[in-house]
This record gives C-alpha cells, sequence and structure tokens, in this order.
C-alpha cells in the first residue's frame, strides 16, 4: 500500500464480516427452531443475542470510516466535505424513509402487489445512485438518474399504507439507513468542525452515551414531544456507537504517525473493560440489556464488543497482513452500500417467482445452513455486479 491513508484493510475486514453478518442474522429472522442466541432479544427481555451488536457494530465501523475517509479527500484535493457530508446524509435518510414506508405498504389497496412496488422502488435506487463511469457522458448520466427519479415519483403516487389516520407516504421510523445517515451527519460535523482533535471526539462520544443514560433515567422527559421529530432522530445510542468508532480511528491515526500503533491494543481493551463494567452496573438500574429499547446497557456493552472486534482486526489484518482470510466476502465491505440493497431485489423477485425450496431448509439445521448460503450469494451477487461496474455510490 502506497499510503497508509489510501485504504485501512482492518476496517475494510470489520466492514465486510458485519455486513455478511447482517445479511445472516435478517434472513435467519423468523426461522423456526434455530438457536435464539443467534437472534434479537425481544422488547422486554434482559437480554443480547448475537443480531442485537450487529448494527451497532455497524454504527462504529461508519465512525471508523470517516476520519480516514476525510484524510483520503484532503490529499486528493477534494475540499467539497460539508457538501459531501449533508448529501450522504440525505441520500441515506431518504432511502431509510422508503425502505421504513415498505413495511407498512398495504397490497388491497394499491394498484401493484408489494413484492412488484418494492422491486420497482429498489431499481429506481440503482438508476439514481449508480456510480457512473468517467466514460459515461453527462447526457446518459442525467437521462437515466432522471429515468430513476421518475420511477420512484410514480411509486410514490402509487403507495397506499396500512396504518390507521395515514393514506400515502409518512414518518413511521427512519429505518436503518435512516438512523445511519442522522448518525452520520451529526458525527461527521463533530469531526469535520473539531478539525479532528482527539479530545473533542471523546468529549462528544462521552455526551452521547451520558445523554442516553439521561434519555433513560427520565431527567430528558421535558424533550418528548420533540424528541420524535427534532432530537437527531434518537436519544444518543447511534450516535454513542458512531463517535466512539470515529475517536478509536483519530487514536489510531495519531498512534500510527508516533510509531506507537502497539499500544492502540491496549487502550481499546482497557476502555472496552470499563465498557463491559459500566454497561453491567447500569443494567440493573435502566431496564436490563435491551436493543428494541436502546437502552444505556445494550449501548455501553455493544460498544465494548466493538472495541475488541476492531482490536482483533487490527492485529489480525494490520499487523499480521491476514487479509485474504476475508477475500471470500471482500465485496460486503468495499462495496457495502450496494451489498446492503441487494436482498432488497432478491425477496421480491423471490416472492413473485413462487418458487419454494425443501421442507429441510425453512427450520432448525436447515434453515440455519439456508441463511449462510443466502448470506454468501448476496455478497457474490455484490462482487459480481461490481465486476460490470454496477455499484452503488452516495
Amino acid at each position: 500500500m502506497n499510503d497508509f491513508f489510501s485504504r485501512v484493510r482492518s476496517i475494510d475486514a470489520f466492514r465486510a464480516v458485519t455486513m455478511f453478518l447482517m445479511i445472516f442474522v435478517n434472513d435467519l429472522d423468523g426461522i423456526p427452531n434455530t438457536p435464539t442466541w443467534l437472534k434479537h432479544a425481544g422488547e422486554n427481555v434482559d437480554a443480547l443475542g448475537l443480531a442485537d451488536t450487529i448494527f451497532p457494530a455497524f454504527l462504529f465501523i461508519v465512525g471508523l470510516s470517516i476520519p480516514f475517509a476525510f484524510q483520503n479527500r484532503l490529499k486528493r484535493g477534494n475540499y467539497k466535505l460539508l457538501s459531501r457530508i449533508v448529501s450522504r446524509s440525505f441520500a441515506l435518510i431518504f432511502i431509510g424513509f422508503y425502505h421504513a414506508n415498505m413495511e407498512t405498504y398495504n397490497e388491497v389497496t394499491s394498484l401493484l402487489p408489494k413484492p412488484v412496488w418494492e422491486s420497482l422502488v429498489t431499481f429506481s435506487f440503482f438508476f439514481i445512485f449508480l456510480d457512473y463511469s468517467k466514460e459515461t457522458s453527462n447526457l446518459k448520466r442525467y437521462l437515466l438518474q432522471g429515468f430513476g427519479v421518475a420511477l420512484l415519483l410514480v411509486m410514490s403516487v402509487l403507495y397506499k399504507t396500512s396504518d390507521p389516520g395515514h393514506t400515502w407516504l409518512h414518518f413511521t421510523w427512519w429505518g436503518i439507513l435512516g438512523l445511519i445517515g442522522w448518525s452520520y451527519l451529526v458525527c461527521a460535523l463533530i469531526y469535520y468542525y473539531s478539525e479532528g482533535h482527539l479530545w473533542i471526539q471523546a468529549t462528544a462520544w462521552i455526551f452521547f452515551m451520558f445523554f442516553n443514560i439521561d434519555f433513560h433515567f427520565g431527567f430528558l422527559d421535558f424533550l418528548s414531544g420533540l424528541q420524535k421529530y427534532v432530537w437527531i432522530a434518537g436519544n444518543g445510542a447511534m450516535q454513542a456507537f458512531t463517535m466512539a468508532g470515529v475517536f478509536s480511528s483519530v487514536l489510531y491515526m495519531r498512534l500510527k504517525a508516533s510509531n506507537e500503533l502497539k499500544l492502540l491494543w491496549a487502550a481499546l481493551i482497557l476502555i472496552a473493560i470499563i465498557m463491559f463494567n459500566m454497561g453491567f452496573i447500569v443494567r440493573y438500574f435502566s431496564g436490563g440489556i435491551s436493543k428494541a429499547r436502546d437502552t444505556p446497557s445494550w449501548v455501553l456493552i455493544c460498544t465494548g464488543i466493538s472495541l475488541v472486534m476492531y482490536a482483533i482486526f487490527i492485529f489480525v489484518v494490520d499487523f499480521k497482513h491476514k487479509y485474504n482470510w476475508f477475500k471470500i466476502i471482500e465485496p460486503a465491505g468495499t462495496n457495502t452500500f450496494t451489498c446492503y440493497i441487494v436482498p432488497f431485489l432478491f425477496y421480491p423477485m423471490y416472492e413473485m417467482s413462487n418458487i419454494g425450496y425443501p421442507e429441510y431448509l425453512s427450520q432448525g439445521t436447515g434453515g440455519l445452513i439456508k441463511c449462510i448460503i443466502f448470506a454468501f450469494v448476496m455478497v457474490w451477487l455484490t462482487g459480481l455486479l461490481d465486476k460490470i461496474n454496477i455499484r452503488l455510490k452516495i
């Protein structure tokens, strides 16, 4: 690697594994007779399943990527960082809004069956957010993006919801991508305006952790009327995960520059131990561990898990140079947005085809095997699309 900041392979590998697991646990949801520890814990259950740790890890990785991405753009002479932050955040929030509305699509009152509507909306995203090559003329690009916008507008007009009190597209929740978009916007702006000072990243991270704690202890009840619409799309949990990643990357860069990177392992493990201890202490005062309720114990414990995992990836990939171990799922780490969207094409097409699969694969061990294979296939399709220059970029 000619330039250290051009690609941090430990982040790519961490992202690839996390994206692969996200596809896996999403597909596993609803498969009966499979281990409960792999799935999301119930809303009112004091527990933590594997699936409950994936989204926090992904937000942590979003934070990890921010400092390095900014360094890359500055080194290439691209100083339009502020407009990039805003446009990327808006794109994620925009797509998340449609994904959230997919959940309440009403086939009874709508003109199109739900799988058809979902697949056409997803196709429109491909036309709008495709990473067009430099050889593509401006006219061709504008025509294709215009077609995507027109298709999305038509799908919007045809949309009907099953939510009581509503008939059309409306705010339900931000969706996974929307939550990522809001968190990226806030944390990227903090990093941008603070000029990357480590102590400011640490302060922001601590602020969001304590905001989440205060929210759950009721100290911020006076914001309840505004929180749903105004307060950074949540209760500080998402931003806490992302700022933890920003802090970790800034610390990485500082120690790398001073040739003391080995100290990073000790720092990350020490901070993780503090997170675990705080998480289990707070657990008894804030409703237990619950992803569904964004409890402080969930935030603290999952942050600790992400810190430990990143320390492992740094050792395996950046020091032992074992990135080839993750080559089989590399597209999930380098074309993550495309990899996330591809299943939204597959599921509707599968539903429309009426093609079934053996009963053995619908539950238990067979279902588990099916979900693992499905995750590999989605990653493989992402890699195949990349080879023919079809990748999404926001």
